[in-house]
């Protein structure tokens, strides 16, 4: 049994031709990699929306699209770098609070349940999910209310030893993390490849078969 008292938050970009996946191009244009991004964010959406939760918050930096569903409160992302931004989006939050990326749409309910579950974060102070690159996919804090002001803010991001600072960054603060299963961003083409087959019935893998030239798959 899962409990509606904590705040999930996905941190994303517009997906805008240009702004977002710029890694998959090439083999994909701007537009096409667009695409993939916005397909990206709705299965992660789309499965925030099947957990149960106290809030459910996109933190954007751009404009909300037609690709938002019903059912998400929208906010800016601050200013500054991500580790900035992440920082402030959970010290806007009380109370147990989760964050997620666009970069995972293999993302299921059952990944993120123990961390929703009243054992989860109830019996934790954070939650910590790593990925393939060295990055993490996910985060969550019981009290970000009450969490030092460096636990985020200054953590390397988008480099290989970005998961293991933040990591240790819970630790020397003496919080007791627990760690979700990895995960792998979609970054390259052969990422969104492999993310694709591990959620074939999804948005993101549709939109990748539909741009992929039948050759080439």
């Amino acid at each position: 049994m899962t409990s509606p008292a904590t705040t999930l938050l996905v941190i994303a970009k517009e997906p805008l031709p240009g702004r977002v996946k710029t890694r998959l191009t090439p083999p994909f244009s701007p537009t096409e990699a667009a695409l993939l991004a916005e397909a990206a964010l709705a299965d992660t959406l789309r499965t925030v929306l099947a957990l149960p939760a106290r809030r459910r918050v996109l933190v954007l930096e751009g404009r909300p699209g037609p690709w938002l569903p019903p059912g998400i409160d929208v906010v800016p992302q601050g200013a500054g770098g991500l580790d900035e931004r992440i920082a402030a989006a959970f010290e806007s939050c009380t109370g147990p609070t989760l964050l997620v990326g666009m970069d995972t749409p293999q993302l299921t309910p059952a990944l993120l349940a123990p961390a929703l579950a009243p054992v989860g974060l109830g019996d934790r102070d954070a939650w910590f999910g790593p990925a393939d690159d060295g990055g993490f996919w996910a985060l969550g804090l019981a009290a970000p209310e009450s969490a030092p002001p460096d636990l985020i803010r200054g953590v390397p991001m988008s480099v290989p030893e970005t998961g293991a600072v933040q990591r240790r960054r819970l630790v020397d603060a003496g919080l007791t993390v627990r760690d979700l299963p990895p995960l792998r961003d979609v970054d390259s083409a052969a990422d969104a490849e492999y993310v694709a087959a591990l959620a074939p019935h999804g948005q993101f893998a549709a939109t990748l078969r539909r741009l992929t030239p039948v050759g080439a798959r």
